[in-house]
């Protein structure tokens, strides 16, 4: 029959005409092996399930015989031993399946594929950041390392041609050293051997992490396989890849005493971990492109907002605190607050522990689960007060900004993660003051404390309490109001100007860039802001309790490219 008349399309993928292999649950389409891998890198569609075409069908997995009663098949799992059982397993009194057939034993045994669904669930975030990171900054790093070996060969190159020439001038005073300088060092130090073998690894252990999620993939069909492999293997620990470059010093002198010593001592270092520039990887769209829109009606404004996962956040109007959803629904509500806060009083940490200023102006913690509040910094009695936290995902301290009424003055301290004050920024080298009142506070990618100084500026000093620079607007010396700020993935500041109802980013060095958002009716005006590292989007809270998320980075062009290139 003539393919062009046939009536039916079989094994069709809906991006192309290739043959599909997998189902997205979320967006209901069809893929082939290519474009699974094109879905599931973007920021888009990083949360989606993909899964093998023919779990959609409820495909009916493979039974297999029990190795030590071939007459039989695996039924159960056992959980405590971590092996499955058949029916006449049972007879050892070490499983029971609940059942009067067979005796109580000591252990609880549960379906396989049941134990499969649970195990595969356990396991699913894993396998998503492999797919998702991993496996995608490793193929990055590959083109890298081949560049390291070219150019430690010429770094190497050049610091040989200059100890040669230095070497000569005292050839006569020293040519034993000479000698034994040439063979001991110049022999043994291989920089390309070590990149080489740095390439080496890196290609295997792609190779492993690519075995696991074909594993993954296909375990629908032999889910016995699946719960095996992770009890003989585990998961892949993701090494940390280091870059080998030089540092070679030579002086100017050349005494006998000076060269010998200087010669003895010269060494070759690791300098860093091999990593990957957020540059690189991300970029600034050409316009900010809006994903959703929520009408908050359980607070009454959106003075601060603290993202906990993608679809949950802590949002509090000055007299409530309440976690939600993008359906706006509350979770949970805070009840012990400070009444007169009306800025950044509330953070949360890697652990997705809300942090909080309570009612006696003392920082509270409270658990994962919602049950549990501990104090974690008690503040003494006296004239400052916090008014705005933020805990460090770089150092994991937490920083706080306060308040003295009386002479109005504000103050930065640190504390570590056991609760001690580390450390305290309050004034720059010339002894004038840094904040008159600090309502929202930040860290940029780079160890900056960004501050947001009350009707005045926004104030960035470095991580050891030095002032960088002070950011009054644009342009320069116009009237500026900032309240809400964070900072992005590549070290930008954003910022709201409460007078101009817009959204202000600088650089890392306070440059002026672009007013990012302006007011619409949709999202109003601006106050408060919260950065997701994670899927680099941008909450953007209102004064009229209207909630806004936005997109404005993507995946650079050319690491997809490479991407493509190596699957």
């Amino acid at each position: 029959m003539d393919k062009e008349s046939t009536p039916y399309r079989v094994h069709s993928c809906s991006k192309c005409h290739g043959d599909k292999e997998y189902y997205c649950e979320f967006c209901l389409c069809d893929l082939c092996p290519q474009c699974k891998v094109s879905h599931l890198k973007y920021f888009e569609t990083r949360n989606h399930y993909v899964v093998p075409y023919h779990k959609k069908i409820n495909y009916i997995p493979t039974q297999e015989f029990c190795t030590r009663h071939p007459r039989y098949v695996y039924r159960r799992y056992c959980e405590s031993c971590q092996v499955p059982v058949c029916d006449s397993c049972s007879m050892d009194n070490s499983h029971t399946f609940r059942s009067f057939h067979f005796g109580q034993g000591q252990h609880i045994t549960m379906e396989i594929q049941g134990a499969y669904i649970k195990k595969r669930q356990q396991y699913r975030e894993t396998f998503k950041n492999i797919r998702f990171e991993a496996l995608f900054y490793r193929n990055v790093l590959l083109p890298e390392i081949k560049a390291n070996v070219k150019t430690c060969h010429t770094e190497f190159f050049f610091y040989q041609s200059d100890m040669l020439i230095k070497a000569q001038k005292m050839k006569n005073m020293i040519s034993v050293l000479q000698n034994d300088f040439m063979c001991n060092v110049f022999c043994d130090l291989d920089f390309k051997h070590r990149c080489l073998e740095q390439k080496i690894e890196a290609i295997r252990f792609i190779g492993s992490l690519q075995r696991y999620v074909h594993i993954f993939e296909q375990s629908a069909t032999r889910p016995l396989q699946f719960l095996l492999s992770i009890k003989a293997t585990g998961l892949p620990r993701l090494p940390k890849l280091l870059l080998h470059s030089s540092q070679l010093s030579m002086i100017e002198s050349l005494n006998k005493e000076q060269v010998i010593e200087s010669l003895s001592e010269i060494k070759i270092r690791n300098r860093g971990k091999h990593c990957i520039k957020k540059d690189f990887l991300l970029t600034l769209m050409y316009a900010p492109k809006l994903l959703y829109y929520l009408k908050l009606t359980i607070v009454d404004g959106c003075d601060h907002i603290s993202c906990v996962a993608s679809d949950r956040f802590w949002i509090s109007d000055g007299f409530n605190l309440i976690l939600t959803n993008t359906t706006g629904l509350p979770l949970h509500c805070v009840e012990d607050l400070c009444g007169d806060l009306y800025n950044g009083f509330h953070t949360v940490n890697s652990e997705s522990e809300l942090i909080y200023i309570n009612k006696d102006y003392d920082i509270n913690r409270l658990s994962k689960d919602m049950k549990t509040t501990t104090s974690f910094v008690k503040i003494t009695k006296s004239r400052w007060r916090p008014q705005c936290v933020y805990w460090s995902p770089l150092s994991g301290d937490l920083l706080v900004g306060m308040y003295r009424k009386k002479p109005g003055t504000g103050r930065v301290t640190r504390y570590n993660q056991s609760g001690q004050l580390t450390q305290t920024i309050q004034h720059d080298n010339t002894g004038r003051r840094l904040y008159s009142d600090p309502i929202y506070i930040t860290e940029n990618s780079n160890g900056d404390v960004v501050v947001s100084d009350n009707n005045r500026a926004v104030v960035v000093t470095a991580r050891g309490g030095r002032l960088r620079f002070s950011y009054t607007g644009h342009p320069s010396g116009s009237r500026f109001w900032p309240c809400g700020i964070c900072t992005d993935a590549l070290s930008h500041i954003l910022v709201c100007d409460d007078l101009t109802n817009t959204l202000q980013m600088i650089d890392k060095n306070g440059q002026f860039l672009s007013h990012l958002l302006t007011y619409s009716k949709k999202m109003g005006e601006p106050q408060s802001l919260s950065y997701d590292a994670n899927t680099h989007r941008l909450w953007v809270g209102s004064w009229d309790s209207k909630l806004c998320v936005y997109k404005y980075m993507a995946r650079q062009g050319a690491l997809t490219d490479v991407v493509d290139r190596t699957s």
